[in-house]
């Protein structure tokens, strides 16, 4: 029961990883297993066959959901954009009270208050920029694009695992947020197809961005892993200030001119069912 739960933990957190704004480190700490996978992903190495026995059911529910959602994300967000977002405002809510009972009793004072402020900032300001976004990259498959690759999905999953900070909206800055999403769906196809040409291409694309995502988390969990041990009060205050600026930065990118009164009442609704999952996941 455990692993169908955290499997459904990981379903939400892969969700969250392709949604732009949405951060899928919020989800985690959302659901009280930040810490559970920051210090399964640090200690792989040396104690390999438990930390896999905890990582697997995340990971496959994160897959499920990266790979299902890389269908239906456009339509979702076209015809539901306001029901959608406040069903992830709903997960970051529901998972708030879980975090400030972990920062109870520990050392903050001026520099606490200061990382909050700080890390609140930054997540409004990404946004800020991010209604910018970038042009989509075009990819032909060489040397140059290879490496370009594996040092997209390097800054994407840093920007994944950092609670707050969107990794998708990172890579729309960078113009690859549609050609990776793109590239998931489109590896689908051909395999159904058995289509050999686009089989290639599309792995060539995923395969070295999938690379630099698996990089780009070890050394960021190392960073989180040394900032917890050392400044346990001051990071959690600066994690909590990513996590509160989140709804903000969501509901930042919502059309408020197009919202009807039908979609803002069955918005209550997916707020509501989206606070009790994550009241649900994470006890």
């Amino acid at each position: 029961m455990n692993k169908i739960k955290d499997i459904l933990r990981g379903v939400v957190i892969g969700v969250a990883n392709i949604i732009p704004g949405v951060s899928g480190g919020t989800m985690m700490v959302s659901m009280g297993i930040y810490d559970t996978i920051i210090g399964c992903i640090n200690r792989l190495f040396t104690d390999f066959m438990q930390c896999v026995r905890t990582l697997w059911p995340f990971a496959v529910g994160m897959v499920a959901a990266i790979v299902g959602l890389s269908f239906v994300i456009e339509p979702l967000f076209e015809h539901f954009p306001l029901q959608t977002n406040c069903a992830f405002i709903g997960l970051i809510f529901g998972g708030l009270p879980v975090l400030m009972r972990r920062l109870r009793g520990k050392r903050k004072g001026v520099p606490g208050a200061l990382a909050f402020v700080l890390a609140f900032a930054l997540i409004i300001a990404l946004q800020v920029i991010g209604e910018g976004d970038g042009a989509n990259a075009v990819i032909r498959l060489n040397p140059l694009q290879v490496a370009k690759l594996l040092g997209v999905g390097v800054i994407a999953s840093a920007t994944m695992v950092i609670p707050g900070v969107s990794g998708s909206m990172m890579l729309m800055l960078l113009g690859y947020y549609e050609p990776v999403i793109s590239s998931i769906s489109g590896l689908v196809r051909a395999l159904t197809a058995l289509d050999g040409g686009a089989l290639l291409y599309n792995a060539g694309i995923l395969v070295p961005f999938g690379i630099g995502v698996v990089a780009g988390i070890f050394l960021i969990a190392k960073l989180i892993e040394i900032l917890l041990a050392r400044w346990e009060g001051v990071t959690y205050c600066a994690i909590i200030g990513l996590v509160s600026a989140s709804p903000i930065a969501i509901l930042m990118t919502v059309a408020w001119a197009q919202v009807t009164l039908a979609a803002a009442l069955c918005s209550v609704l997916t707020f509501a069912a989206g606070f009790a999952v994550a009241y649900r996941l994470s006890e």
